[in-house]
């Protein structure tokens, strides 16, 4: 009996291991720890008994049978995945991996480290590839448009006659946004003048948006944020081609077409467009508001991958665009003298990058690009001809241990400007930029992670600078997330990177421009510190929310300017660059707000800045920076049909000595059909209340306008209202 009642308890304690009925498993993304809804969580085997994970991750399975093994768990965008039953645990803890592809969507590369935007310790905002594939058939000749539906950038048109953008991030004039290209700096100097932002987005997988001071990562210039454009890559054995048409109002013609595929260790992306516009006089002035232009696009790009450690990609970009602009009865031949702006233009770009993993913990990476940029402009009957050689090269090393992720490297940028016989009095250069820096992402607790980051430049022309960079992200609670970030910047002198004259009637054509005196106008250099708290919560419902609230501060000392010089010529009095007496600051809030349920989608976000002038004798503000930005977007969607209404609102715009002009709003709106995953109809209009300038002011001044124009600053649209349609085939 004694024997038989010792028997009795010990098969009472192994009983719930072996024979166990009911099971808690909780359910958690293996990199963000997050719970993971709706998984299922079954048995592999007959008879199959499951429970499916509530908003917290948890299921709870009963009726389980007697000694088994694993469990099998399923979640979409998860890799499904079997796991074992620890005996005697009263909650198993499964963690799944992301599938590939959406690993990909989610990964931020302008980061250095590939880390998902849920584990950044610096903002980043991310128009994924749903964004790109929408906006190929809004706007297929451009991202321009996309980009100015966030609140925090504001787009500026930098000519009246030539349609050329340039990128505003939180208020400071657009140099000091600096844009990459899949992470290289293409756009620097001579070669970033005109259409950086005249890139079709059909062939584009997202678009990174990291805002504030992150010149630590790549170099002087990302003092107001950095915008690094990222490239489709194959993805299926299976062959993806998508051709799109469009044509709009504005007698404007896009032709685009993007074919993908992976051969085994190989693969191939190749885009082609062509663009087609004609030139036009919306307002009745006599002047283009919107351009002539011929362009197209040729982009392929080759993939291998030699061994499961080791992946190389090699692309190369070509760009040819003939411009035109000015007093169209000059264009069109029907006036021998009348004012004429055109511009012919080649990009030729080889980029590589490779990677290889020497172990599971180490990466080592090579990549660089080298391209040629030739321009040719003839501007009140004067030319300027010149071309640009630019050099990046780059080695780094990723290694990641314990709670570190430590990348280090160096880089090598060389911009060649050379010119050709012509109207101006630009002098060649060569600038050359050695570069080392080193980063630390570290995972301090579960809830605090830092990024430390340092960086060290000389410049050949223009010396030294040492960048420190430190954020801060914690986590005080599940939904809750706060990032603090600090930084430093710095950017050298250069001609052509000046969009926003420093003063009322101050030209920037080349014809105009006196070299830079390297003697007396010395870098910039910055420090800038953002702040931002965010929300975001899945309900069981399926409802979601996501709320982001930024707070951030910019100082540049002694920036370089352009001022009126000493010395005329036929055109009047040329333009030079020179450090300004005073200092500029910009603070401001920017707040982000997204909520989506089922078909719905509702987008709010408001931008504040206060961006201004501080010296002794100069306060005032910031020109064509508007201190309030309203943006918002609402779309429905089923299975055929989308619908989408869009407005930005923008308020409290300055020009020069403090001169404010009017607020005023833009509304959009686009209808989408689609029809067995191939075929896409759009309809979409732009600007459909037709608010231009001309409405306030006369854009055109001058005494012989249409021979020698002036022109006013440009502070709000002018081609009016823009409708387009566009049809879209993906096989």
């Amino acid at each position: 009996m004694k024997h038989l009642f010792l028997f009795i308890l010990l098969f009472l304690a192994i009983a719930p291991v072996f024979g166990q009925t009911t099971l808690l498993v909780r359910v958690e993304d293996s990199l963000t720890r997050q719970p993971v809804i709706a998984a299922t969580v079954r048995t592999a085997t007959k008879p199959v008994v499951g429970a499916v994970t509530d908003v917290t991750g948890l299921a709870r399975i009963t009726n389980l049978p007697a000694g088994l093994a694993t469990l099998t768990v399923s979640a979409i965008g998860y890799e499904t995945e079997k796991f074992p039953i620890t005996p005697g645990a009263d909650t198993l803890v499964f963690r799944l991996k992301a599938a590939e592809e959406n690993i990909e969507e989610v990964t931020v590369s302008a980061t250095r480290t590939n880390s998902r935007i849920e584990d950044l310790p610096i903002k980043v905002e991310v128009l994924g590839l749903e964004d790109m594939n929408e906006e190929s058939a809004v706007v297929p000749g451009n991202i321009s448009s996309i980009l100015g539906d966030i609140s925090i950038i504001h787009v500026q048109r930098t000519s009246a006659v030539n349609g050329n953008h340039a990128i505003r991030m939180q208020g400071l004039d657009p140099k000091y946004t600096q844009i990459l290209h899949d992470g290289l700096p293409l756009y620097e100097g001579f070669s970033g003048n005109l259409g950086v932002l005249q890139i079709p987005p059909l062939d584009l997988k997202q678009i990174e948006v990291v805002k504030g001071s992150v010149s630590t990562l790549y170099g002087g210039g990302a003092i107001g944020g950095m915008i690094n454009i990222v490239s489709k890559k194959p993805h299926s054995t299976t062959p993806e081609f998508t051709a799109l048409l469009n044509h709009s109002g504005l007698q404007e013609n896009n032709l685009n077409a993007y074919y993908s595929q992976k051969y085994n260790k190989t693969g191939l992306t190749l885009f082609s467009g062509y663009t087609n516009q004609q030139a036009q006089d919306v307002t009745g002035d006599g002047f283009t508001d919107s351009p002539g232009i011929k362009q197209f696009n040729f982009h392929p790009r080759f993939f291998w991958d030699p061994s499961d450690r080791t992946k190389i990609d090699v692309g190369y970009a070509f760009t040819t665009e003939h411009r035109e602009g000015g007093y169209l009865p000059g264009l069109e031949g029907t006036q021998a003298n009348g004012y004429k702006n055109i511009t012919d233009l080649q990009r030729h770009t080889v980029d590589f990058n490779s990677s290889h993993n020497t172990g599971e913990n180490n990466v080592i990476g090579f990549k660089g690009a080298v391209s040629s940029f030739n321009r040719k402009n003839t501007d009140y009957q004067k030319l300027s001809d010149g071309r640009q050689a630019s050099v990046y090269l780059e080695a780094n090393d990723l290694v990641r241990f314990g709670k570190n992720q430590l990348i280090g490297g160096a880089n090598l940028t060389v911009e060649a400007f050379r010119k050709n016989p012509d109207s101006t009095r630009l002098v060649e250069y060569t600038y050359q930029t050695i570069g080392a820096f080193v980063q630390d992402d570290y995972q301090l607790t579960e809830k605090v992670a830092l990024q430390a980051g340092l960086r060290f430049d000389h410049h050949n022309t223009f010396g030294s600078f040492l960048l420190p960079r430190l954020s801060v992200k914690i986590k005080p609670a599940d939904p809750w997330t706060v990032r603090l970030s600090v930084g430093t910047g710095y950017k050298a002198p250069n001609l052509f990177v000046n969009q926003t004259p420093g003063a009322l009637n101050v030209s920037l054509i080349f014809p105009r421009l006196l070299p830079i005196d390297v003697n007396t106008v010395k870098a910039e250099r910055s420090v800038g510190a953002n702040m931002d708290i965010a929300y975001t919560k899945t309900f069981e419902s399926g409802f979601s929310v996501q709320v982001d609230q930024a707070f951030y501060y910019t100082r540049v000392n002694t920036p370089v300017v352009s001022a009126f010089s000493s010395v005329s010529g036929s055109l009047g009095l040329y333009t030079q660059l020179i450090n300004a007496p005073y200092n500029l600051f910009s603070v401001g809030t920017d707040t982000y707000v997204r909520l989506e349920y089922k078909d719905y989608e509702l987008y709010l976000g408001y931008n504040h800045t206060l961006a201004r002038r501080d010296g002794p004798t100069d306060n005032t503000y910031l020109p064509l920076a508007p201190q309030d930005k309203f943006s918002t977007t609402v779309a429905w969607e089923n299975e055929h049909f989308r619908f989408g209404v869009e407005s930005s609102f923008v308020g409290r715009q300055y020009l020069y000595d403090n001169q404010r002009v009017a607020n005023y709003w833009i509304v959009a709106g686009a209808a989408e059909y689609h029809y067995n995953d191939h075929w896409r109809l759009v309809l979409n209009g732009e600007n459909l209340f037709n608010v231009r300038q001309a409405n306030y002011e006369t854009v055109v001044l001058g005494a012989n306008p249409t021979v020698q124009p002036t022109f006013r600053p440009i502070w709000a649209p002018l081609e009016g209202r823009i409708v387009n349609i566009a049809l879209k085939y993906t096989l």
